[in-house]
């Protein structure tokens, strides 16, 4: 330990024990002090304290706090609110009187002893009540907006126009100012509008122990304190943090370590560029914005795009929205009166930009250019996929799903030796694979749905505990024993490790009297880049510079660097050492691979190879169906994928993509070759973990229901 870190223990171990027993030095050091007179002195610097703010002489003249603003802008208002005047909690009751800020009573019911009041659920504007809280619910009360998605929608539905009607029925929404605790809890609110064929990040997840208001903020003081950031972000700036796991250039200017703050501070010109010219150019009543006046949205009388000394007063204010323009001003205010949004819910303020710019450019003739921008992270850091949102309805990630679809499940796994029910996770933190990081949790071996134990030799094994599938041939064969019809079995969502392996995972349906490839067999990849770790972080190349944190965890694609020499095709024999912005993972072909969908093409790509065979074997389920009397189609987007054929022409037809319209006529054969077929599917990068396997696979398929297989090569 440095001396200097000695020395930081040292003065905080005296605070502590300053704290335990109720006194600290006074500045002097001569005069001891009580916590609450410390407490208070911190309090007198912050901005609940400052008695001269907007905040609390805005109703002067009006010689009163209404109702509607008291409970934040007055002690007394907030203790109507809590009931803790007599009245009846939750609402409150009576105009406030002018004359106090946000004082000790408001959090403690004996501040001398530093009592906190119990409060621990907050009902945010949505009308979305969040429970079990600790002290930072009453900070929340407060630090959370006025409107949401809710209102919004609201406003919109009762002027019952078109998306780009103006009605003077619309009037412009203001989030309120400093809504942290909205940004924070993302969707689970709905704080920002939420675009409705989108999802978006819940809960913004840090590390355990800052992840509350008061663990970041001094509860008197509001100041944050930056020295415990440095143990994980080596910035002195809390606007230089990038997040881990944000590999994504979101503004698509080139820079992926600028700190998500400057991320953001791109986009918001973008929305603000884009609002103008949809006043303009669809609607013909131009637009300005000001940041200071209210209400923030004005005529530009002149339509220079400039706010002009007569334009920002109320009397100019903007009335003219259409619901398209007022769900994407909404947006645009939301990201200005949260300054610290960036690190309360940084990626959830970038989901709710993009998608108001994407949705302004449907309109405009001259769209705002969007090129190289991004809302989301690649799959383990996506907290607006599917796979963290599925159950947000539920209230917790179920015991059959939480090691892989939540933050902690796997920790608890590999800890236990079984799954138990987590809660909601927006993605993976650092502990979800670290104990403590660099330290990552070890795995020594793992066993697959087919019972088979495997070890791939490095820490790609932590990979493979969620990325094996859950279900096998063995699962397959035994509800067969039974008598069908059968329902389908799923073998979930890119099982990438059972591909790899093959023949020793027995993850697809491999048929009796047939041989299969492996991982020690097919494919061979000269003994480099043959694991998780090696491809997707590149650990073994020499071509990466020394990577972050961001780098090394953006597992959507290996390092095209790793690659083009050997998969580069003509780029790698004229250009050895070409530019991997050149190079195409989808267009990789070994030499060795053969014809397998039998097209005569030997040119194309391996992924077009078994993407023939995939084609090839739908057409033979299809024509199987119809012999045994109920017609089949298949939808990768919808659960459980395949439906009946309600016309039997072939097509997927509105109403037929639906649950209740499952396909429950599987006969053993048909249940077989299905399973090979959603195998395929959905592991979108089979060509590249083992493309032999999943041909053999597709042609066995294509064979056991009756079709003709004298076409392909895949053996």
């Amino acid at each position: 330990m440095s001396k200097k870190s000695i020395f930081v223990s040292i003065i905080l171990s005296a605070v502590v024990v300053a704290v335990i027993s109720g006194t600290l030095l006074s500045s002097n050091n001569s005069k001891p002090m009580t916590k609450a007179s410390h407490a208070e002195r911190l309090w007198k610097t912050s901005g609940h304290a400052d008695s001269t703010a907007e905040a609390f002489v805005h109703w002067d003249e009006d010689g009163e706090i209404p109702t509607f603003c008291a409970k934040c802008h007055s002690t007394h208002g907030f203790l109507d609110f809590l009931g803790a005047d007599g009245s009846t909690a939750g609402k409150v009751d009576s105009a406030a009187e002018l004359g106090t800020t946000v004082e000790c009573e408001v959090c403690h019911t004996d501040k001398d002893n530093g009592v906190v009041r119990n409060h621990a659920s907050v009902k945010f504007p949505s009308g979305v009540i969040v429970e079990d809280l600790g002290p930072e619910a009453l900070c929340m009360e407060c630090h959370q907006g006025r409107e949401s998605s809710v209102s919004v929608n609201k406003e919109i539905n009762d002027a019952a126009v078109g998306d780009d009607t103006i009605s003077a029925d619309l009037g412009f929404l203001n989030i309120h100012y400093y809504a942290a605790a909205s940004s924070q809890f993302g969707t689970v609110v709905k704080g920002g509008y939420e675009y409705a064929d989108k999802m978006y990040d819940a809960r913004f997840s840090h590390v355990t122990g800052y992840n509350a208001c008061i663990t970041c903020h001094n509860s008197h003081s509001l100041e944050v304190d930056l020295d415990p950031c440095l143990t994980c972000h080596s910035v002195n700036d809390p606007k230089d943090i990038r997040y881990y796991g944000s590999a994504m250039d979101y503004d698509g200017d080139g820079d992926i370590s600028e700190g998500i703050y400057y991320e953001i501070q791109t986009y918001k010109p973008k929305l603000y560029t884009a609002i103008k010219r949809y006043a303009m150019d669809v609607l013909g009543e131009p637009i300005v914005y000001d940041s200071h006046s209210y209400p923030y949205f004005f005529n530009d009388l002149n339509a220079n795009g400039m706010v002009d000394s007569n334009e920002a007063n109320y009397g100019n204010r903007y009335q003219s929205f259409s619901p398209r323009l007022l769900r994407a001003a909404y947006n645009y205010q939301v990201s200005q009166k949260e300054p610290a949004g960036y690190a309360h819910g940084g990626k959830y303020f970038i989901q709710l930009l993009y998608d108001s710019i994407a949705d302004l450019n449907t309109k405009l003739p001259n769209p705002v250019n969007m090129a190289g921008m991004y809302r989301t992270d690649e799959g383990h850091f996506d907290g607006s996929a599917e796979a963290w949102r599925h159950w947000d309805d539920d209230g917790e990630v179920s015991a059959s799903c939480a090691r892989c679809h939540s933050a902690e499940g796997l920790a608890y796994y590999l800890e236990h030796g079984e799954n138990e029910a987590a809660h909601i996770a927006n993605g993976m933190l650092c502990t979800t694979c670290h104990t403590s990081p660099p330290a990552i949790r070890k795995v020594s071996s793992v066993k697959f749905p087919s019972g088979e134990v495997l070890d791939i030799g490095d820490n790609s094994n932590i990979c493979m505990v969620c990325h094996q599938g859950r279900s096998s041939r063995n699962t397959v064969n035994d509800a067969t024993k039974k008598a069908g019809p059968y329902t389908f079995i799923n073998i979930h969502y890119y099982p990438a490790a059972a591909v790899l392996f093959g023949s020793e995972a027995k993850g697809g349906f491999e048929f009796w009297g047939k041989t299969y490839a492996g991982k020690k067999t097919w494919p061979n990849h000269l003994g480099k880049f043959d694991t998780c770790v090696e491809c997707h972080m590149g650990t073994m190349s020499s071509n990466i510079p020394p990577s972050g944190p961001m780098k090394s965890h953006n597992v959507q694609k290996p390092n095209p660097a790793d690659c083009v020499d050997c998969h580069g095709g003509d780029i790698a024999q004229t250009h050895p050492g070409a530019d991997p912005k050149m190079f195409e993972f989808e267009g990789i072909r070994p030499a060795t691979v053969p014809d397998y969908d039998g097209d005569g093409n030997t040119a194309e790509s391996t992924k077009a190879e078994l993407q023939g065979l995939e084609a090839a074997l739908y057409a033979q389920i299809q024509a199987y169906g119809i012999k045994i009397g109920f017609p089949i189609i298949y939808n990768s987007h919808a659960y459980p994928y395949f439906f009946n054929d309600s016309n039997g022409n072939g097509l997927i037809d509105p109403g037929e993509a639906i649950y209740p319209n499952r396909y429950k006529s599987f006969n053993a054969p048909l249940l077989r070759t299905a399973y090979n077929y959603q195998m395929s599917k959905k592991d979108p990068n089979g060509f590249i973990h083992n493309s032999r396997y999943v041909a053999q696979l597709l042609v066995d398929s294509i064979e056991h229901i009756g079709g003709d297989v004298s076409p392909y090569t895949w053996r």
